[in-house]
């Protein structure tokens, strides 16, 4: 794992100090060295901060060159099947002199050009300069693990792993005031609409599952689409033996290859049942207790949502070595400003910071890899209000099994439907073009905090209505929407920033394209039975997860006392401060530090306005 930068310039003016000066902000991602390229022009130039992982020698650094020179390559990230597509390569010939799989990576491409990326199984966000083309290649990972990032200025084309290598050579900085319009009235953290769309006017994202190519004297730039998924391609022939088979199979290979490293390997346990399977599954693919797996763990001991004997239950079934931390309001405001620092954009609440306790432990126990269970509620219908959508498709299609299936969530959550409030639940039943008017209509309006936004700001950035999308016409859909639709990738973002802010490496199971695949071709049925969501896993592992968690009905994950922790007083200042300058950047009202103070509400829904405000002002005051 490692921090990338690169520039491409008109001009032959690129130099040593131009490169470190953008890596030196990737520092943590890093920690293990730097390194750097300049072709002979000088217009092209790529630099790189190494964590090792694979292969630790000295052979492994990067930039690292191939093919007489013709290829150059600056890589973040980890191909996981690199040993099988090594001795593939080997049998046609190639020779390697590193162990790493960079170099395989540089191998394949040589042969394969873009559709190397058909072969990857991986996480990852890469650059390589052709020097006979004279073009730069760019990928990343299909779920959007890897974070890559990009700008053009001053004819020149500029690309790190995190934003703050651009403002380190003095790139213009500009907050997208429609994206922070967005983010106060409905809280979107990214544009459904343009996934390549930051917070920052003129930077961009390399969409996860895409690549491009751009060349020295080209300001075309296409990103295309290289991987997805069919949220149509169903196998209703599968029966419950086959398919639970097929998704154990896979799901062990997975973290086996996973558990490949030559430095020491963790894991992150929640409480949770995807955290749990992971834990598990290593423990049992590691027979014979030659390793004790460590897991680490956020404990709030004293609030009702703290998951702590849901660890102890993994903890008492397997052979690992917990650790935990404890995180609590006075770290909060102690670390908001690093943690912002390291996140960059906004993010949506509190429990990000439980995660970033959970990854700084990690490394203060000298582990560097840890495995966590990310991605499986977008894949297996993990979230209550999927169970909406599953009715939605019941409905649609005239099964008798809906009547069944209502009945039996009603047993369990004692509400109706799944997770949403009643007439979002009633709306479900209702044709989505009727519902996408109405939200429509609804994003012209007056938002529900819009007595506390500054009028003019409202008008200048409300021209375009909210991206809502109608509801989901079948279980799928929606799974495909928050696959790779906006919010898996938001998640990932901050594990990533929140991994290497500790410079350690997060690697993710449930993210195997080959997994997703197999998943979105099993019926809905197979994720939601019986009014239980992720009914497959339950099924498939009941001998691997402990009883108590397997029939877990409850979502909480990392969830801590946020409404508690804004009470901090160091906090509280933290959110006046920020509310002073929105207020005189013109974004709030003038009186909305006022209708702030006055307001002693408890609710979820006043606390994310806080939130919203110390969120907004961290991005305005850097």
């Amino acid at each position: 794992m490692c921090g990338i930068a690169g520039v491409l310039s008109r001009t032959s003016n690129i130099d040593r100090e131009l490169l470190k000066r953008m890596t030196d902000p990737l520092a943590h991602r890093g920690p293990d060295g730097d390194g750097f390229w300049i072709s002979a022009d000088r217009n092209v130039g790529l630099g790189h901060r190494r964590l090792a992982i694979i292969d630790l020698s000295d052979t492994g650094r990067q930039p690292m060159s191939f093919a007489d020179g013709r290829y150059q390559i600056t890589y973040n990230g980890e191909i996981y099947n690199y040993l099988e597509l090594r001795a593939d390569l080997e049998k046609r010939g190639h020779r390697f002199v590193s162990t790493s799989d960079t170099e395989v990576l540089l191998a394949l491409f040589s042969e394969k050009k873009e559709e190397c990326l058909g072969y990857l199984d991986g996480m990852f966000a890469f650059a390589i300069w052709d020097e006979k083309e004279k073009r730069l290649f760019a990928a990343r990972d299909r779920f959007g693990e890897k974070p890559f990032y990009y700008i053009r200025e001053n004819g020149s084309f500029y690309f790190a792993s995190e934003m703050k290598s651009f403002w380190a050579v003095g790139l213009a900085r500009s907050v997208d005031q429609q994206m922070l319009y967005r983010y106060l009235a409905e809280g979107f953290t990214y544009d459904p609409d343009d996934l390549s769309r930051t917070f920052f006017e003129s930077v961009y994202k390399l969409k996860a599952g895409h690549f491009f190519y751009v060349a020295e004297n080209d300001d075309q730039l296409e990103q295309k689409r290289y991987w997805d998924l069919d949220p149509l391609a169903l196998n209703n022939e599968v029966s419950d033996d086959d398919a639970e088979a097929k998704f154990r199979q896979l799901f062990d290979e997975s973290v086996r290859r996973r558990l490949r490293s030559d430095v020491p390997v963790g894991s992150s346990l929640s409480g949770g049942l995807d955290s749990s399977l992971v834990v598990g599954t290593i423990d049992r693919l590691n027979a014979e207790k030659k390793i004790r797996q460590a897991t680490f763990s956020a404990r709030f001991p004293g609030f009702e949502k703290d998951e702590g004997r849901y660890m102890q239950a993994v903890i008492d079934r397997t052979n690992v070595e917990p650790h935990f931390v404890f995180p609590d309001d006075r770290g909060l405001a102690g670390d908001l400003e690093k943690l912002f620092h390291h996140q960059e954009e906004p993010f949506g609440t509190a429990s990000i910071y439980a995660q970033f306790s959970v990854m700084r432990l990690a490394l203060e126990k000298g582990i560097i890899v840890l495995l966590d269970g990310q991605g499986a509620d977008e894949l297996l219908a993990g979230y209550h209000p999927f169970f909406d959508d599953y009715l939605r498709e019941l409905s649609s299609a005239g099964s008798k099994t809906r009547i069944s299936e209502q009945q039996a969530h009603q047993a369990i959550y004692g509400r109706p439907a799944g997770g949403r409030k009643v007439k979002q639940s009633l709306a479900s039943f209702l044709p989505a073009q009727m519902i996408g008017q109405a939200r429509q209509i609804r994003s012209r309006l007056r938002t529900r905090f819009g007595s506390i936004i500054n009028r003019e700001f409202s008008r200048a950035n409300s021209d375009k209505p909210f991206p809502y999308q109608p509801p989901a016409a079948s279980l799928n859909d929606s799974l495909y929407r928050h696959t790779l639709g906006g919010p898996l990738e938001e998640l990932l973002r901050y594990a990533d920033r929140n991994a290497m802010a500790n410079s350690v490496e997060v690697r993710l199971p449930f993210l195997s394209h080959e997994l997703a695949e197999f998943l979105f071709s099993l019926p809905p049925h197979f994720k939601i039975r019986n009014g239980v969501h992720k009914y497959i896993m339950r099924a498939a592992f009941k001998d691997v997860l402990p009883p108590e968690i397997a029939t877990r009905t409850d979502k909480i994950g990392y969830e801590p006392p946020q409404q508690a922790w804004l009470e901090n007083r160091g906090v509280t200042e933290m959110i006046n401060e920020a509310t002073k300058l929105l207020i005189s950047e013109k974004v709030l009202s003038e009186d909305a530090s006022k209708k702030i103070a006055d307001d002693d509400s408890k609710t979820d829904i006043f606390s994310s306005v806080k939130w919203k405000m110390l969120m907004a002002g961290k991005l305005l005051q850097r």
